[in-house]
């Protein structure tokens, strides 16, 4: 029984013979997790061949990286590792890679291109697989066998890139240098979108396009079955038949490349701006705060200048940017001038408590230490095209069967009304009364002023004073309900031109879907109240005292089925029996993502009878908005 046990290696799936003593140590894997900028403080989850977890760490606030020793001496190959966390544009991101082969050392790093690694070896969304490791052992196989081909296909997608990145060797899925520092492979994981998708027939597909350019819509399309099979084959494989694209690599923002090596030296400056204790009117003369800033979606320089006086007085500090996209009307080809970027914002302990998003132009005159500037977009205000899911519950948290459709979908459009609030003693000001969205389909749609963030969409032509619900009529405009949305208007890259007039200057701008328009969403989807029951309902008094009998207002379980969505606005809405107008209150969702409150803020006490309702909106990593109804009970 001794010499058997011996021959087959003790079990374990660490295979060997008499030969290769078994290990006595586990082994240690390490990886950094990165969308360009680090993910800080992400979940990394990790699983071997036989689906078990076999470890689990946190990415460091600084630099996203990780590191962690396996639970297991002889793990099964391959690890199958996801990481879950918030970028620095505040979408959630759930991402994977693989480690094919196992050793006492392992490197394991996880970005949007690993991710599409997996995908194309998987022939399918990792996430699922990955949920159901356990009983997917012949996936993760065939994920180890077609992982290193997946990744050198992955490369011919994105050749331009790498070219004028002048990358010469590249491993994706273990480099052993990569850190997310503005180095040639983070600028490659920063200059491509890469999204998952399904196709209309519901094929799983691989998005990949140039991030910088104007519109959206992705430049090459893979299918993500047709492409596993092709690179299991062992000769004659011809992944790039899985293409339907008619573009069979992305193109290359060239110009621009060549130059973000130094843009984080911007971020250390600013940190280093906010140590130094100034106030408003110091920081103002600074050079980092230029009179060359141009105003960003209203905000202006003072404004600017306010926001980092506050996170001097709170003693924050700026993370790494990450390029978002172009803020170019129209970029020029090979090229953007001014980008967008974001950046979480981080206290002392290292938890993230603000997101800021900006624009930057590069300046090689420039006679400051930095190349790289502040500099706003340029814009009086923000415009943006959403796709839009809805539901109704009732009090109990059962679907509210009286509406119909339930789900709902439509469009979400966001015309920026007020001004940015950069301090709590600033309140908004009117930026503009009225609006109209014109679809690709040739449709215009009027909005108008509701003393709400943004426009609310109108039902009366030339309307520039209008009542806002409160509800999701008065940012959507949905496809069951008006008949003058089609097919082309709910594509991703559909282009919806919104006009408007501002002190006294008629402007246009364009906004592009990001996403493709929801078709039927599950209700799981929809932010959800924990622990609503015909025994524990939502009432009108909880929603009018901003607290829920029996303890806090709680989404933590829809929060773990959905890590792919995060809360992004919380508000109550009352509703007068005699027809006035409604109350809205707002309350502020905290960050990093967190899954309770505990008062939904300032009391209100009606006069008379109203209808009380709770609403939560959740957003997506592709930025599709989930919005969530609740009636309360009288």
């Amino acid at each position: 029984m001794t010499l058997f046990l011996a021959a087959c290696g003790g079990g374990g799936g660490g295979g060997g013979d008499a030969s290769t003593p078994a290990p006595t140590t586990p082994p240690t894997l390490r990886g950094v997790a990165a969308t360009g900028a680090p993910l800080v403080n992400a979940q990394v989850s990790v699983v071997d061949g036989q689906g078990r977890a076999v470890g689990t760490a946190t990415t460091h606030g600084a630099d996203g990286s990780y590191t962690l020793t396996l639970s297991a001496l002889s793990p099964a190959a391959p690890l199958f590792i996801q990481a879950r966390g918030m970028d620095a544009a505040g979408h959630m991101q759930v991402l994977h890679s693989a480690v094919p082969t196992i050793s006492a050392a392992m490197v394991g790093h996880v970005t949007p291109l690993t991710n599409a690694v997996v995908a194309l070896a998987l022939g399918t969304e990792p996430a699922p697989v990955f949920a159901a490791a356990a009983t997917s052992a012949s996936q993760l196989t065939q994920m180890a066998t077609a992982a290193p081909a997946a990744g050198d296909f992955l490369k011919t997608l994105v050749k331009t890139q790498i070219s004028d990145l002048k990358i010469t060797s590249l491993d994706l899925l273990a480099d052993p240098s990569f850190a997310a520092n503005k180095s040639a492979h983070d600028l490659l994981i920063e200059s491509v979108r890469v999204d998952l998708a399904r196709s209309r027939l519901n094929v799983p597909v691989l998005q990949v396009g140039n991030k910088f350019l104007s519109g959206t819509a992705p430049e090459v399309v893979v299918d993500l079955p047709l492409a596993q099979t092709e690179l299991l084959k062992t000769t004659g494989a011809t992944p790039v038949n899985a293409i339907t694209s008619t573009l069979k690599a992305a193109t290359s923002a060239t110009t621009l490349l060549g130059n973000l090596a130094g843009l984080d030296e911007l971020g250390a400056a600013l940190n280093q701006l906010i140590a130094q204790g100034l106030d408003v009117s110091t920081i103002m003369t600074h050079p980092l705060v230029t009179t060359s800033y141009d105003k960003h979606n209203g905000r202006v320089r003072t404004d600017l200048a306010a926001i980092l006086s506050v996170y001097t007085s709170a003693n924050r500090q700026f993370g790494r940017f990450q390029l978002l996209g172009c803020a170019d009307d129209i970029a020029p080809t090979g090229n953007c001038n001014r980008v967008i970027v974001g950046a979480v914002i981080s206290d002392s302990s290292g938890a993230v408590v603000d997101l800021f998003s900006d624009v930057v132009m590069f300046n090689k005159a420039a006679t400051t230490a930095n190349k790289w500037n502040l500099a706003g977009n340029g814009k009086r205000l923000a415009v943006a095209v959403h796709p839009l899911g809805f539901a109704a519950k009732k009090a109990d948290g059962t679907a509210d069967t009286s509406l119909s459709p339930n789900p709902g979908i439509g469009l979400q459009v966001e015309i920026q009304a007020q001004t940015p609030d950069p301090l709590p003693t600033n309140p908004p000001v009117q930026l503009l009364s009225s609006a109209t969205l014109q679809t690709p389909g040739g449709f215009a749609f009027p909005f108008g002023y509701c003393n709400r963030p943004q426009l609310c969409v109108s039902t009366t032509t030339g309307a520039t004073s209008l009542p806002a619900t409160g509800g999701v009529g008065d940012l959507a405009i949905q496809r069951a309900a008006v008949g003058w949305i089609g097919s082309a208007d709910s594509v991703r890259g559909a282009k919806h031109v919104v006009s408007y007039n501002i002190a006294s200057v008629v402007e246009t701008r364009s906004a592009y879907l990001r996403a493709d328009a929801l078709g039927e969403p599950a209700a799981a989807r929809f932010p959800a109240i924990d622990g609503l029951t015909p025994n524990l309902v939502l009432r009108a008094t909880d929603l009018q005292a901003g607290t829920l009998q029996g303890g806090a207002f709680n989404w933590s379980i829809w929060a773990a089925a959905n890590p792919d969505l995060r809360l992004i606005e919380i508000k109550r809405v009352f509703t007068p029996d005699d027809g006035s107008e409604p109350t809205v209150l707002d309350t502020t969702v905290p960050l990093p993502p967190r899954t309770s409150v505990t008062s939904l803020g300032a009391t209100f006490a009606p006069v008379g009878t109203v209808k009380a309702e709770l609403w939560l909106q959740a957003m997506d990593s592709q930025g599709r908005r989930f919005h969530t109804r609740y009636t309360a009970s009288p």
